[in-house]
């Protein structure tokens, strides 16, 4: 049997670092921007609702046809890192766009940040879907593949931390106080943090020159391909759910810590016991996964998570703040397992879509699970404002929230989210691919390229011979 080739660490550093800038820039997006919008804006929560279905509708169209083009891409750097090298400052820039505050009306308002949104998600996937598929091009390892994921959910929470650290630093405790200049300041900052880390994957990665000799895949039969792929399909509705978990609750949580246990002053440290745990959760997910199964030890995670989200609805300004924190801490265990896990498991859909077909499609497959990320986004965060607006919830600074608007956000920081998570481990249970199945693949796919290795050797003709006919 082949050896395993191993990725160096530092390698796995580097890759893994790319995602802090997405991580942050989205977690600030999806933990403040709708706060923004309400509280400094002062727009209503349904039409913020509108804001971001219109925005990311483009998405539908952009994420296939772009890695479409990544699958089809050929330069002497690869068919992904190109995109990193070209796409990172102007995705940096283009974060700043969505917090201007314009003097416009407020149909001019939805239309400027309607647009706003359109670009920088355009410009964000240009760079992050090759960057996710360069995951199963790198190792096609069961294992080392969790454990490359590991490292880059380790930045991925880091950027998730900073993006509730940078915006308290610059903005204070309490947006119903946030000034338009202070806003701007932090996204410019971000933006510049976001592009670093993609331009040092560029430098610091390779990709295999055998992917690259494959034929060039055609869309229609490539997105085809990526339906029919039962593996690829749950593992995707897996982390939709879990996504739209995530989406929920950070573009609630701030209204929680605000109006239902009432410690802004405390905010700071709340964010840092969530992703703080979830970091150091990371090698126990990783062994658990190595030891047991991913498709179980995704199940006891995002279930013990469901546990935890159902115990908040029961929160006042009154419980105890030690309290709250060991429920942070035990949230970040159930972050972490959601986080990495379901990345885990989408490359070895790869290696049966190569299996089935003899083509690998990791462009049109990760741009796939962009896209659902995306339809996640502009499902969950609609529909959590569209609950509050429903509830009553007050947009503007200062107000005092009602009964109903304090329960709204109970329901979509509780009862929405267990939901969502159930649903995740409905579709755990049916994802079809085992450890064992995923290794003979592996195996069947080396010798296949050992073979098709072999053939080219026989057919190239010896120095100074020529072929004839």
């Amino acid at each position: 049997m082949e050896e395993k080739e191993k990725l160096p660490l530092w390698r796995k550093i580097v890759y893994g670092s790319g995602d802090l800038g997405f991580s942050m820039n989205n977690s600030i997006i999806t933990a403040f921007f709708s706060v923004f919008m309400v509280t400094v804006v002062g727009m209503p929560p349904g039409l913020v609702a509108i804001i971001f279905i219109v925005g990311r509708s483009w998405d539908f169209i952009n994420d296939p046809i772009i890695g479409h083009l990544s699958d089809r891409t050929r330069t002497r750097w690869g068919r992904r890192r190109p995109f990193l090298l070209f796409g990172a400052i102007p995705f940096g820039l283009s974060f700043s766009l969505l917090w201007l505050s314009p003097d416009f009306s407020r149909t001019g308002l939805i239309i400027y940040y309607s647009l706003a949104y359109i670009v920088y998600e355009a410009l964000a996937t240009t760079v992050y879907m090759p960057y996710f598929a360069l995951t199963p091009e790198l190792t096609d390892d069961y294992d080392e593949r969790t454990n490359l994921t590991s490292f880059r959910m380790m930045f991925n929470i880091i950027g998730s931390l900073t993006a509730y650290i940078l915006p308290l630093l610059i903005i204070g405790n309490d947006w119903t106080q946030a000034t338009k200049q202070d806003v701007l300041t932090m996204a410019l900052i971000a933006g510049a943090i976001a592009a670093t880390p993609i331009l040092l994957v560029f430098f610091g990665t390779k990709e295999k020159k055998e992917y690259q000799k494959q034929s060039l895949p055609k869309f229609f039969p490539s997105l085809k391909a990526a339906f029919k792929n039962r593996p690829f399909v749950f593992g995707a509705l897996m982390y939709l759910f879990t996504w739209m978990t995530i989406v929920v609750v950070e573009s609630n949580l701030q209204f929680f810590i605000i109006h239902i246990v009432q410690r802004q002053s405390q905010s700071m440290l709340i964010m840092v016991s969530i992703f703080v745990t979830a970091i150091f959760a990371l090698p126990i997910w990783n062994w658990v996964s190595k030891n047991w199964n991913k498709r179980y030890a995704y199940i006891a995670g995002v279930a013990f998570w469901a546990v935890v989200m159902m115990v908040l609805i029961f929160m006042t300004p009154e419980t105890p703040f030690w309290l709250i924190l060991l429920l942070c801490v035990m949230a970040g265990i159930g972050v972490s397992a959601a986080q990495v896990l379901p990345w885990a498991i989408i490359p070895d859909a790869i290696e049966w879509e190569e299996w089935q077909t003899g083509e690998r499609n990791e462009g049109m497959f990760y741009s796939l699970i962009t896209l659902m990320g995306k339809v996640g986004m502009a499902i969950a965060q609609p529909l959590s404002l569209l609950i509050l607006q429903f509830m009553g919830f007050k947009e503007g600074q200062g107000v005092v929230q009602s009964a109903n608007g304090l329960l709204g956000i109970r329901l979509v920081m509780g009862p929405l989210p267990a939901i969502l998570l159930l649903s995740g481990i409905v579709m755990a249970i049916f994802y079809p691919l085992t450890r064992q199945q995923h290794h003979e693949i592996v195996e069947a796919l080396r010798l296949r390229r050992q073979e098709r290795k072999l053939k080219r050797a026989e057919k190239k003709p010896l120095p100074g011979v020529e072929e004839t006919i």
